[in-house]
């Protein structure tokens, strides 16, 4: 009898192409002028659902559509498996640095290359080629499998939210399954528990009341850039934490086991190095360079500006400047109360020389999930079974807001199996997907299906 492993073997080069065919659909979902293209993604993908024997929706939003797929008839008494994923994707133009036009996928040395390849199409794939497997070969499921795809994760996820709120009995599931991270090595997967929360303000800082004359004016008014600058450079002590007063309250502490189960994927300098190409780490001294990625709080200038950036030189004394600021949060921050905290001392700390203004969005708190739970056990054997190597449990310092939504709106245990690769470059010019991750993962998720049935 053929097994679901073996169909997935043996159409590999299908599913393949049928990814490839998947990613040159520009479903880019950040920029209104690609709203049809997000749709026909939606489309391709709800009839890609049915042909495998699937019953699927395409469900509208406030924004860009869902697409819901379910086969459910393992019986009432079988678990049933709720898989989120997104297809919609970041930005991308060939002029950014592709070796490729991003939606022409190539593939060479065992990658595809791709605007969403990892991010997430490649790897939300593997969950609809595994399940299709287990039915071509096996006809049928031995759990209820409910997918949950949306068009808008790189857009905030707010059609989703309210779908997802308004609708839990339709969504109820024993487990839910997402990947959409990534493992620093191809030999040694990685369960992600914890994801950092993010919230944002902005710092807007204004002097006169137009631009000025630098040799009439300058010297007596503060210049607005300088004053910037001066209240960002209080944002940080010299060891590279924040100090924002109040910022680190409520973080929950590293216990020694989850720093020792951390510390199992050792990240050298070198390493660092060659990933960012920054000259030395920078940041709290007193944890590892992991733990201050993924369980540590951070407060990051993501953009800062004002006056004349042209060719050349203005004699002018600015008449204003502006910086943007971005907080990746820890288990039991409060978005709403960080940007507050940054507020009150902003304008503690402003010069009587300019006018302040610190605007902020709440943004979403951190997610953290119980190693201990029968879910994790399933992974963990479902890893050693795909994969050929036990998993090590990660916290992860990127945010996917809607996992918090998932538990306060289905109180649903979620597993975060990523088949991705740290230098897959998501999001960047050459994003990629190992072939090889691709096949490894369905494996996977045809073991997690089999090992979540019993």
């Amino acid at each position: 009898m053929t097994t679901a492993n073996d169909f997935a073997q043996e159409h590999a080069e299908r599913f393949r192409q049928e990814l490839i065919d998947f990613l040159k659909i520009p479903s880019i979902s950040t920029d209104a002028d690609y709203a049809a293209e997000v749709r026909r993604a939606a489309a391709w993908l709800a009839d890609h659902m049915r042909d495998i024997g699937l019953s699927a929706e395409v469900i509208d939003t406030d924004s860009h559509p869902i697409v819901y797929g379910e086969w459910r008839n393992a019986g009432p008494e079988a678990p049933t498996v709720l898989i989120y994923g997104h297809y919609d994707v970041q930005p991308a133009d060939e002029a950014d640095g592709w070796d490729n036009d991003p939606f022409e996928p190539v593939e060479r040395d065992g990658k595809i290359y791709a605007r969403g390849a990892t991010d997430d199409k490649g790897q939300m794939f593997t969950h609809v080629k595994a399940v299709e497997s287990m039915l071509k070969a096996e006809g049928r499921l031995p759990v209820n499998v409910k997918l949950l795809i949306e068009g808008e994760e790189e857009s905030g996820s707010g059609g989703l939210t309210q779908f997802v709120t308004a609708n839990p009995d339709k969504l109820t599931a024993d487990v839910c399954v997402i990947s959409d991270s990534s493992m620093p090595d191809i030999n040694q997967p990685v369960i992600i528990y914890a994801l950092r929360g993010i919230t944002a303000a902005e710092i807007h800082v204004s002097g006169p009341a137009q631009d000025l004359h630098s040799g009439m004016y300058g010297g007596s008014v503060h210049n607005p850039a300088q004053a910037l600058a001066e209240i960002v450079a209080q944002l940080h002590n010299p060891d590279g934490s924040v100090a924002v007063p109040g910022f680190y309250d409520d973080v929950r502490p590293l216990s020694e086991a989850e720093r020792a189960e951390i510390a199992r994927l050792p990240w050298s300098e070198d390493a660092w190095r060659s990933i960012t190409g920054a000259p030395q780490p920078w940041g709290e001294p007193e944890y590892s360079l992991r733990e201050r990625v993924g369980a540590r709080p951070t407060l990051e200038i993501t953009g800062i500006g004002g006056g004349y950036t042209g060719n050349g030189f203005k004699a002018i004394v600015p008449a204003e400047a502006r910086a943007k600021i971005l907080c990746r949060l820890v288990a039991d921050q409060d978005p709403a109360r960080i940007v507050e905290a940054i507020k009150s001392y902003v304008q503690q700390i402003a010069p009587p020389t300019v006018h302040v203004e610190v605007t902020g969005s709440i943004g979403a708190p951190a997610v953290q999930v119980d190693i201990d739970n029968p879910a994790m056990d399933v992974a963990r054997s479902a890893y050693e079974k795909g994969w050929g190597s036990a998993p090590v449990f990660m916290r992860e310092g990127g945010s996917i807001p809607i996992v918090g939504v998932f538990q306060q709106a289905l109180g649903v245990p979620v597993v975060m199996m990523g088949f991705g690769l740290n230098s897959d470059n998501l999001h960047g010019p050459n994003e990629h997907f190992s072939v090889e991750m691709f096949h490894r993962g369905i494996n996977t998720a045809i073991a997690f299906l089999r090992e979540i049935a019993s």
